[in-house]
């Protein structure tokens, strides 16, 4: 190996270590200011509580049992949501794609219910499927199968033309041609989505707990809202906050593992 590649990968090495240094210290710091802030009362403790309220509030409910419950609830919410809304919507994207018709006809309509706000449907939601956890997975569902099946569709869409063109002269049938060509050249596009799809069935599910949950991150932190527990809202958002994250790099790694 070259001194050259030695010396651009002690580079990269180098630079990662200052990046995660920079973030781990912007964070020390945030939190260090937030705190001084709220002891010296610049910041009022009761609307921002302080890190210190929050540590000791997230310490009485792992104590106590409640938050591995909390965590799990959310967690088997946003996975099955996820699982569900991802697959449609590859179903539902090679069906447009097969159909071009039926594409144009549902076009509009998907356009409009993408850009409805979900959070509107949600008595209805609870009309009509009881308030229990159906009714947060299907607000979930409306806010993840919309984009899951625009991505995936315009993925498909992307195709390099020639290529198609070359396969159907050498007389390939639709489903060689979707199986070969269209669906291997958008595995980039597919991956990418599940990253947004994650992110959208995490905000559904949230939403959906705010509205009928009994239990889950959603449920503690409208709970805190209710009896004026801003430290136990701001606990409930920090727990959502390293939820979303560690989810998000789950989803990154498989997205690395199957790129490869």
């Amino acid at each position: 190996m070259s001194k050259e590649v030695l010396q651009k990968r002690r580079e990269k090495k180098r630079q990662k270590r200052i990046i995660l240094f920079s973030q781990f210290f912007l964070i020390f710091l945030f939190f260090l200011s937030w705190e001084f802030l709220t002891s010296q009362k610049i910041l009022n403790p009761f609307i921002f509580s302080s890190p210190s309220r929050i540590w000791n509030t997230i310490l009485g409910l792992i104590k106590t049992g409640e938050l591995w419950g909390h965590i799990l609830t959310t967690l088997y919410e946003t996975i099955l949501s996820f699982g569900i809304g991802i697959s449609l919507g590859f179903l539902i994207a090679i069906l447009l794609y097969e159909l071009p018709i039926l594409a144009k006809i549902v076009d509009p309509f998907l356009t409009m219910l993408n850009s409805l706000p979900k959070v509107a449907l949600g008595p209805i939601i609870i009309l009509w499927t009881g308030a229990n956890t159906k009714s947060i997975i299907v607000m979930a569902l409306l806010i993840n199968l919309i984009v899951s099946i625009l991505n995936i569709y315009n993925g498909f869409l992307g195709v390099d033309d020639m290529k198609l063109k070359l396969l159907q002269t050498f007389g390939a049938s639709k489903k060689q041609i979707l199986r070969y060509l269209i669906i291997p050249e958008s595995k980039r596009t597919i991956l990418s989505s599940l990253k947004i799809n994650i992110s959208m069935t995490l905000i559904g599910v949230i939403m959906g707990e705010f509205l009928v949950s009994k239990k889950g991150i959603g449920y503690l932190i409208i709970y805190g809202t209710q009896v004026f527990n801003l430290t136990l809202v701001m606990s409930g958002i920090l727990i959502l906050i390293l939820l979303s994250f560690f989810i998000y790099e789950c989803i990154s790694f498989i997205e690395k593992k199957l790129s490869n």
